[in-house]
């Protein structure tokens, strides 16, 4: 255990406030956390380009959206592991590190395999959800951390958004400025984010703690070397369903910040740039939505304990799933964003419910439990993505670029948006059947063992 000093897991969540080494290091996380994930989707509003100049077809596209999310499972996996021993401190900056690497090096690929291998390696830096729901999870008490875990992921995930948002900018810009040509700015581009993880690494590094006590070395803590938490958190059942219900949010999650933007250049004819702005909306939703999840879980969670937040759990998982079928079959681009929104919000409170679940599970395994539910959330992404490949559409059409007229390659993503739709609505439903079933066993034998919110 760690030693009992003066600094406590915090009671309440103060955004504004920088007092503390608990806010100190909720604020660097969910910025550290914003970084990554611009990182990790920062390709995805450039794929246009990248798939025009390294001609790629429809199936290298899907392989190549596979790859970005299927390195994660298996990252996420052992990150909550290795947190559990060595602390969030040393193990986010590391991967910050290693991770930076292949952001960086992805503009040098000139083919199909290189460009595939880099992203699958860019991909390991969703594991940074782990470490950072960990961390909020340690540095804050029982009744705030639905609220502080989903603020930081919903300030963090909104970094999807902006890469969405502001890369096509900063490819424009590098072309404007003469850099590159623009065939080759999404190359240059993606330098940004590479520096922007070793700038976190730094910063995660010096300002940070492991836990309100200190860093573990400072604190004396160690691991029970008998204990496997992994184990601890892969027995509860518990564990497994919120695994399910994260892939039918967070992976539905991905799969947008992935497809989007070519769904709405494809199907509406956008631009570049709008598609980019309109696919951001998306990400940007987080900023709200994610801690909303976690706040409105946790004022459920007094009242009806771990049952009441799963049951919140399972209606907004239902209203994410219709919202997507809507939104696919939308006729224009504005009723297709309106939709958006709808099953966006949605979505992104549901990823907020889930987490303010996580801690509850296993407190002597919430590395683990974070792992094994966030690799739940890539897994759900590869599957879907294995779905798109198969559902989606491949035409041409002919269009007029500078006084020449040349074929364009489309990709329809409607079937496949539509399919999904209907496939989180059965999840929605599966859960509730499955939570109310359990829970009606646990209140017949009297079975005082779920720990409430």
């Amino acid at each position: 255990m760690l030693q009992n000093t003066l600094q406590q897991p915090l009671n309440k969540l103060n955004i504004f406030s920088l007092k503390g080494i608990q806010m100190k290091t909720f604020h660097i996380t969910w910025l550290t956390f914003f970084c990554c994930f611009f990182a990790w989707f920062g390709m995805a509003p450039l794929m246009k380009i990248a798939k025009e100049q390294l001609h790629l077809t429809k199936d290298q596209i899907g392989n190549i959206q596979i790859a970005s999310v299927s390195a994660t499972i298996i990252a996420r996996l052992l990150i909550g592991r290795l947190v559990d021993k060595y602390g969030p401190r040393l193990v986010y900056t590391w991967l910050l590190v290693i991770c930076a690497v292949p952001v960086l090096l992805i503009g040098t690929s000139n083919t199909y395999t290189s460009f595939l291998l880099f992203r699958l390696a860019i991909g390991v830096i969703g594991a940074s959800f782990v470490i950072t729901q960990f961390h909020t999870s340690v540095m804050f008490a029982p009744n705030i951390k639905g609220t502080a875990n989903a603020t930081a992921g919903g300030f963090g995930n909104a970094g999807g958004g902006a890469a969405n948002f502001f890369m096509p900018l900063i490819a424009a810009g590098f072309t404007a400025l003469g850099f590159c040509s623009k065939e080759d700015s999404w190359r240059v581009a993606m330098i940004v984010p590479g520096v922007m993880l070793l700038m976190c690494a730094v910063l995660y590094y010096r300002y940070t703690k492991d836990g309100p006590e200190g860093n573990y070395k400072e604190t004396g803590y160690k691991v029970d070397s008998k204990k496997n938490t992994f184990l601890v958190a892969a027995r509860d059942y518990r564990t497994w369903i919120l695994t399910i219900a994260y892939a039918a949010c967070f992976g539905v999650e991905i799969t947008v910040d992935n497809f989007a933007p070519i769904f709405f250049m494809d199907s509406f004819g956008a631009t570049l740039a709008v598609a980019g702005m309109t696919a951001g909306i998306f990400g940007w939703i987080n900023i709200f939505a994610r801690p909303m999840g976690g706040i409105v879980a946790d004022k459920i969670g007094k009242v009806w304990g771990f049952d009441g937040k799963t049951m919140l759990l399972s209606a907004l998982l239902l209203l994410e799933g219709i919202g997507l079928i809507w939104f696919a079959q939308s006729g224009n681009i504005g009723m297709a964003i309106f939709m958006m929104f709808f099953f966006g919000l949605s979505l992104k409170m549901a990823n907020g419910a889930t987490y303010s679940l996580v801690p509850f599970i296993s407190p002597t395994a919430v590395g683990s439990v974070a792992g094994i539910v966030g690799a739940g959330g890539n897994i759900g992404a590869m599957l879907i993505a294995f779905m798109f490949k198969a559902t989606a559409t491949h035409a041409t059409k002919q269009v007029m670029e500078n006084g020449v007229m040349k074929t364009k390659d489309l990709i329809d993503y409607t079937a496949a948006f539509t399919l999904l739709g209907y496939i989180i609505v059965g999840i929605g439903v599966a859960v509730l059947i499955f939570r109310t079933v359990t829970a009606q066993k646990k209140l017949d034998v009297k079975d005082l063992s779920v720990v409430p919110a």
